[in-house]
């Protein structure tokens, strides 16, 4: 589907839920759902890339995903390992900025090793934003950024002060929040940076989101007024 820049979000955020439920759907094991996922990324980034989009946050990974079972967190990460290392050349070929917001200082020091090297691979390249958030949960993020602030001797503007020590201190926040699944919670998901984010949500299963399922959610935000709190 064809999209004119008009309104563009220039940040999409979205929430990849329906892993699990997808290879249920096909009676396949859940690892097969997050195989799938990992293509529908690459699906996305592509068609973001396409339609104007500068910023792309993905829900990757959350501070309550640790309650997971054990093979299946390992496998998680493992995956992660591999799509970052597989990911590196594309990545500067075709100028993307690799972020993470979270803390990734409780993540293996492996996948901390590689999430490193990839962001100074790709240090110097302005034209497109790929944000995944990683043992990220919102709760988290704001009692990480007061304990910051308490901690400077001059705080000054306050609300400068804790926006800045939040995880996306340099990140617009998001013009829409994309979810995944039929679900309609945001899930401890930018709750702060969200507070004016249009929500969109969508029945497609993460592994069958593709440049057809944003387009629709592009168009369904060109829809709408945002007023802000105004009229």
């Amino acid at each position: 589907m064809k999209l004119n820049s008009y309104k563009t979000p220039k940040h999409v955020a979205i929430i990849m839920d329906g892993n699990g439920r997808w290879a249920l759907k096909k009676s396949l094991p859940r690892i097969r759902g997050h195989i799938h996922g990992v293509q529908a990324v690459r699906r996305t980034i592509k068609a973001a890339k396409k339609f104007g989009i500068k910023y792309l946050t993905l829900y990757a990974f959350s501070t309550e995903n640790w309650k997971r079972d054990e093979k299946e967190i390992k496998f998680l990460f493992s995956l992660l390992k591999e799509y970052l290392r597989k990911e590196r050349e594309s990545f500067i070929k075709n100028r993307i900025k690799f972020l993470t917001i979270g803390n990734i200082q409780k993540l293996p020091q492996d996948i901390q090793n590689e999430i490193k090297s990839l962001k100074k691979a790709t240090s110097g390249f302005r034209d497109f934003f790929l944000i995944l958030a990683l043992n990220y949960g919102a709760r988290d993020e704001i009692i990480r950024a007061i304990r910051k602030v308490l901690k400077k001797k001059k705080i000054g503007d306050l609300k400068k002060s804790f926006e800045n020590s939040l995880d996306t201190a340099k990140i617009p926040d998001p013009d829409l929040i994309i979810r995944t699944s039929g679900e309609k919670r945001l899930s401890n998901f930018l709750l702060y940076q969200g507070a004016y984010s249009e929500l969109y949500f969508t029945k497609t299963l993460w592994p069958d989101f593709d440049e057809e399922a944003l387009s629709k959610a592009i168009l369904v935000y060109k829809r709408r007024k945002r007023r802000f709190g105004g009229y």
